[in-house]
């Protein structure tokens, strides 16, 4: 089975900086499109981004457009999660994971397989 493994979490002051890497092995990381989610305590996983598997195309989600930029390197099997101008609101566990082949153009986690153990990111005032 893949595996995936996030780094790069910590905590910064509201409108910091972070960036947020995802280790892959044990699969084809390059025929994947890959997505970042997050979890805030007591809140249902969302749907952070995505970058297609040639890293040509990205999507994200509303909240974080325009400050959040996902990157990928398929040499070194690894994916990325720029974060700039922080919120208090973007504290959560981030996890990283691989879309499933038939599951095109989703942004649901029910079609995301493997996922990584995630990592914490906590923005203050």
């Amino acid at each position: 089975q893949g595996q995936l493994v996030e780094s790069g979490g910590g905590l910064v002051q509201a409108g910091g900086s972070l960036t947020l890497s995802c280790a892959a092995s044990g699969f084809i990381f390059s025929g994947h499109t890959m997505g970042w989610f997050r979890q805030a305590p007591g809140k249902e996983r969302e749907f952070v981004g995505i970058i297609s598997y040639s890293g040509a195309d990205t999507n994200y989600a509303d909240s974080v457009k325009g400050r959040f930029t996902i990157s990928r390197d398929n040499a070194k099997n690894m994916m990325y999660l720029q974060m700039n101008s922080l919120k208090h609101e973007d504290t959560a566990i981030y996890s990283c994971a691989a879309r499933s082949l038939r599951a095109y153009g989703s942004t649901r986690p029910e079609d995301f397989d493997p996922w990584g153990q995630g990592t914490q990111v906590t923005v203050s005032s």
